[in-house]
């Protein structure tokens, strides 16, 4: 399989694997903002995540894009703003 190089189609491939984390573990989002332990929270889900990502963006596409990270910030944190929590 050929890895994604294209800049645009990393960040589009990021925000949907963390898309699809939130989908599918809303509960354990919304505690981990309650509680500010998002990150603690959810290791396993986003290291799976992060590692099917890893498998088909070229490195140093995901390293220059910071794609990753991105997605982390727009879509598991600003999208879930709603929930009361100690960040904001």
């Amino acid at each position: 399989m050929t890895r994604i190089a294209d800049p645009a189609r990393a960040l589009r491939l990021a925000r949907a694997v963390v898309s699809d984390i939130v989908l599918y573990h809303p509960e354990l989002v919304r505690e981990g903002l309650a509680n500010d332990d998002l990150f603690e929270r959810m290791a396993s889900e986003l290291k799976e995540g992060r590692d099917y990502f890893d498998e088909r963006v070229e490195a140093d596409t995901a390293r220059t894009t910071n794609a990753w990270n991105r997605a982390l910030v727009d879509v598991l944190v600003a999208r879930n703003k709603h929930v009361r929590s100690r960040l904001w």
